[in-house]
Formats: structure tokens, C-alpha cells, sequence
């Protein structure tokens, strides 16, 4: 790894300002999609999940160069776990990250004229919503990691979008996966809105969700390093906002965890 860490209050202010654009283009979209699909909820599902897929995609190209584009408490967690980012910082990134969804959330309401804050009263508390948003993050969390540890970080901004586009369909709770949105989204009464009551037990299985992630990407791939994990989602040491590793630590380090001979080929 070369280059120092960026300062923790420009990761900071990357993390809240990339936690409210996330909260403003879901919140937003649902809101327009409503508008512009007044009872075709399947339609208003196939437009808000569009534009979060497309609009996480490029919120971590804008804000991951500096603190990595995480955005959520579990993914920050989870790199700690790793020893990619100090549980200091984590502790610090949780903060930024809830206030930033909840002004995301207060910036879309305004954006639609909507009063600033309006408590959404969408109960969505069930057994199949808890179990979706715990497969939810499980799989989001084996999404990035994977792609750190195999070497392929530079596609982790297109590849989170689109596992989040498509856990919007797959899931039955449509994939919040992330308590510092759900916490935002408890502010907007509007179509990607979430009731107060419902809030606890989303976080919940977010969190069961997130350490079952930890114990299998420690399972299929023991040999992660520290300085892999550091690069999740997208590398941000140095001014330059990068973390490159040289190749032949890579090649060695993905040895570890690869079989040896012809079906090493193919990878983890």
C-alpha cells in the first residue's frame, strides 16, 4: 500500500455527503415515481430501483476516491472486522453516515415540496422482511469483499449498484440493507418511506446479516489482508485517492485461498 490515509474529516464529510445524496436519489425517486405513476406500483418499484442502482453507482465514483464510498454502518464495521479501517473510524463513519441519510431525506421531501420532515407511517416489520434484509446485506457485503479480495475493486461501485438494483426484486423488503438509510427513510411519509416501528427490527437483521457475511468471507477467503480490506469499496489512500497493491502481492496473497495446479485458473 502506498500513500497516507486520508484525513478523517474529509472522509468524514465524504461519508455525510455521500449518505445524503444516497437518501435524496431514494427518497426522491420513490417520490417521483409516485407521481408519475400514480397506482402502478410495480412500475413505481421498476422506476425507484432504477435510478438507486444508477445513483449509488456513481455516489461511490464521486465520494469513494476519499473515504471509500461506504455510506453504511455495516460496511464500515465489517472492514474493521478485517483491519481495513480502525473501529475508531468506524465509530466516527456512523454518525456522519446516519446524519447525512436524514438530511438526504429532509433535502427530497423539500425537493418535491413536501414539508421537511414527514414520519412515514409504512409499517413494514414482518419475519419475511427481517429475513430478506439479512440476505439482503449478507449478500452485499459478500458483493464487495469478494471483489477486494479478488482483485477486481475497480468494478465494486457498477457491481453494488446493480446487486442492490436487483435485491430490490429478489427481496421482499427491498433491500435496505443499510441502518443509516433506514433510520432516513423513517423521515419521508412517501413511497420509500419506513414506519418507526418497523426501523429496530430492520436494523436488527441487518446487523445478524452483516456478521454472517464476516464469518463466511472469513470462510471462502481466510487469507484477506488488511490492506485489501482497506481498499473496500473503492481504494482511498493518499491524495490521489488511491491504494494500489503491487501485482505480485496479489498474485501471492490469492494463492493462499486458490488450489494449486490447472483449477487455480479459474480463480476463487
Amino acid at each position: 500500500m502506498t500513500g497516507a490515509r486520508v484525513p478523517l474529516w474529509r472522509r468524514l464529510t465524504a461519508e455525510f455527503l455521500g449518505s445524503a445524496f444516497l437518501a435524496a436519489v431514494v427518497i426522491g425517486s420513490g417520490i417521483a415515481a409516485q407521481r408519475l405513476s400514480p397506482g402502478e406500483v410495480g412500475l413505481e418499484l421498476v422506476e425507484n430501483a432504477a435510478a438507486t442502482a444508477a445513483g449509488l453507482f456513481a455516489i461511490i465514483l464521486m465520494f469513494g476516491p476519499v473515504s471509500g464510498g461506504h455510506f453504511n454502518p455495516v460496511v464500515s464495521f465489517a472492514d474493521a472486522a478485517f483491519g481495513g479501517l480502525s473501529w475508531r473510524d468506524a465509530a466516527a463513519y456512523l454518525p456522519a453516515q446516519v446524519a447525512g441519510c436524514i438530511g438526504g431525506a429532509v433535502v427530497a421531501n423539500l425537493m418535491f415540496a413536501l414539508p421537511a420532515v414527514t414520519i412515514s407511517a409504512k409499517h413494514r416489520a414482518s419475519g419475511a422482511h427481517f429475513l430478506s434484509e439479512v440476505i439482503a446485506t449478507l449478500g452485499l457485503l459478500l458483493v464487495i469483499f469478494a471483489l477486494a479480495r479478488s482483485g477486481r475493486g475497480q468494478t465494486a461501485p457498477a457491481a453494488v449498484g446493480a446487486y442492490i438494483g436487483a435485491a430490490y426484486w429478489f427481496t421482499s423488503s427491498t433491500s435496505f440493507a443499510n441502518p443509516a438509510i433506514t433510520i432516513g427513510r423513517m423521515f419521508s411519509d412517501t413511497f420509500a418511506g419506513i414506519a418507526p416501528d418497523s426501523v429496530l427490527s430492520f436494523i436488527g437483521a441487518q446487523i445478524i446479516g452483516g456478521a454472517l457475511a464476516i464469518a463466511i468471507i472469513k470462510t471462502l477467503y481466510p487469507a484477506i489482508t488488511p490492506a485489501e480490506a482497506a481498499g473496500i469499496i473503492v481504494p482511498h489512500h493518499g491524495e490521489a485517492g488511491r491504494a494500489p497493491a503491487s501485482a505480485a502481492h496479489r498474485n501471492a496473497s490469492l494463492s493462499a485461498d486458490s488450489p494449486q495446479g490447472p483449477a487455480s485458473l479459474t480463480g476463487n
